[in-house]
């Protein structure tokens, strides 16, 4: 997923710009104006989205690649 596709989604997933404008207590044309997610607004976005969009995915070039996930590898205990 790309930067841009993040933020769509993380908008998507708050209600559209307009909540997210209310949210930020900024004007609507300001979040028209991101082509990605500001650098302020990462965490809260984050948070906004309940994780469902992680910082990582909304800027890799400030937060690096979102980490592997922990294998869930069961292991069997010797009898």
């Amino acid at each position: 997923m790309t930067p841009q596709e993040a933020l769509s989604k993380a908008i998507e997933l708050a209600g559209g710009k307009k909540p997210v404008a209310e949210y930020f207590k900024i004007k609507l044309p300001a979040v028209y104006q991101w082509e990605v997610a500001p650098p302020n607004r990462v965490l809260d976005l984050e948070a906004l989205t309940r994780r469902k969009v992680s910082r990582h995915d909304l800027r890799p070039d400030i937060f690096g690649p979102k980490p592997a996930e922990p294998s869930r590898k069961r292991t069997r205990k010797a009898a």
